[in-house]
């Protein structure tokens, strides 16, 4: 005798995937870590201080991946929206305990994306000890352009990492002021978590972030890489 078909109460979420540049190919999303207070810049600015002791991360679930391009609303819950402009690793091999020095063995490519985040709610976790969770993992908070291959971007150096909102800059830096540079993220990463193809990691922002409001136009650029783009919505209405 065979065992009766399993069936699924109701369909799955559609597997998340980002456009890979230049192909037909999309990258299918297992997980997005996010490092937190990468840019000393930005760590200052945020009232807080840096070393180098670890890097420390949180984690946005895929149900907040969302495209360059898309028109989100306004969330809720909120009234001090907030745009982080970050370089986002994609990663395309396996790594468990992998050295600085192999670490990038495992990439498969790079993009620009947006941490948004809800500040207010940020803020008021942090004065009580409490996780982020609702400032950083809600629905369409993990925004991203398409994924350029590794060996066409090149070596991560001195490119220039910045966003405007409306025209206007607010947020201008280098990768190599990231406190953490990639090759020791992954490392790091790696010996918490078997590190598998289809994880992204946010890398951080760098000073400026700032509020945005309905009707804002977000634009982050870095050198070498598609812009990521987004437009803000009035909040939904039931």
């Amino acid at each position: 005798m065979t065992a009766a078909a399993e069936t699924l109460l109701f369909a799955p979420r559609p597997q998340p995937s980002v456009a890979v540049a230049g192909t037909t190919a999309r990258f299918p999303v297992g997980r997005i870590f996010c490092v937190g207070r990468n840019y000393a810049d930005h760590a200052k600015e945020m009232g807080a201080e840096v070393d180098r002791e670890a890097p420390f991360y949180f984690i946005k679930d895929t149900g907040s991946l969302t495209a360059s391009g898309a028109t989100v609303p306004y969330p809720q819950g909120t009234k001090d929206f907030h745009h982080e402009m970050e370089f986002v690793v994609a990663i395309g091999a396996a790594a468990f305990e992998i050295p600085v020095e192999r670490a990038l063995d495992v990439v498969f490519g790079y993009a620009a994306g947006l941490d948004m985040t809800r500040r207010d709610l940020q803020a008021a976790a942090k004065a009580k000890g409490k996780p982020w969770d609702f400032a950083k993992n809600f629905e369409r908070a993990a925004v991203i352009a398409p994924i350029v291959e590794k060996a066409a971007f090149g070596a991560v150096g001195h490119q220039h990492i910045g966003l405007a909102v409306g025209g206007t800059a607010r947020q201008s830096s280098h990768l190599d002021e990231m406190v953490w540079s990639v090759p020791e993220l992954i490392a790091h990463l790696s010996r918490f978590y078997r590190l598998a193809p289809g994880d992204l990691i946010y890398t951080g922002t760098p000073a400026g972030v700032g509020p945005v409001v309905p009707g804002d136009h977000i634009r982050g650029e870095i050198d070498g890489l598609p812009p990521v783009e987004l437009t803000i919505a009035p909040a939904e209405t039931v």
